[in-house]
């Protein structure tokens, strides 16, 4: 009998939904615990494994880790099927070069500026700020001609050989794509968005669309 893999997620975490891409992509078996990473009602339990009370967090048998990367590195590592880390060293720089910068220069202006702004925060009548979505889209286009250069060398981000990468930045612009203005910036976008077509039909794609009326 397989150990049992347990996800505590938010129903609206982008990382969440990196961590279930990586799962479904490996084929592994899993439940999720829904875990609201807000205010003060996170159990002791859960910050015993988690101290800084976010999500996602894994829990495989006796095993506990969180951060998303590291969670989807254990999940490549620890379950069988096709690697999602190429074992050429310049296909497994790229992954690594590609997660880094869809944390550190995509999260935050396709997420939180521009999907919250134009999407998220209108659907449930919340103040939202049209500078906020300026602001995001100018540097959300940095980062995308970054990722167009990296598509168009075509070691990743080739809509066939899956890999972290594609795992991490799919729910990225599966939320960004939700605005019109996201939407728009993409097309611009020639190998990127010749990318998302494919990769947008996959099973595991399923969980990179906000959809904001499933509950």
């Amino acid at each position: 009998m397989a150990e049992p893999v347990v996800l505590h997620s938010y129903r609206y975490s982008v990382y969440g939904r990196i961590a279930q891409m990586v799962l479904i992509e490996k084929d592994v078996a899993f439940s999720t615990v829904e875990t609201v990473p807000f205010g003060d009602d996170l159990s002791p339990d859960y910050l015993s494994m988690n101290p800084f009370g976010r999500v996602p967090l894994l829990i495989h048998s006796d095993f506990q880790i969180y951060e998303t990367a590291a969670i989807a590195r254990y999940v490549d590592l620890a379950f069988p099927g096709q690697h999602l880390v190429p074992s050429a060293p310049k296909k497994a720089s790229r992954v690594s070069q590609l997660v880094s910068i869809v944390d550190n220069y995509c999260y935050w202006p396709m997420v939180r500026q521009v999907c919250s702004h134009r999407v998220f925060r209108p659907f449930f009548d919340e103040p939202f700020s049209e500078d906020e979505i300026s602001l995001g889209m100018r540097a959300a286009e940095k980062a995308l001609n970054a990722i167009e250069t990296i598509a168009n060398e075509q070691l990743i981000l080739n809509g066939n050989e899956i890999t972290l990468a594609d795992c991490h930045l799919a729910p990225m612009v599966g939320y960004f794509v939700e605005s019109p203005e996201g939407a728009e910036a993409i097309t611009k976008h020639k190998a990127l968005q010749k990318w998302w077509e494919l990769v947008s039909k996959r099973p595991s794609a399923k969980v990179a669309s906000l959809n904001l009326m499933t509950p």
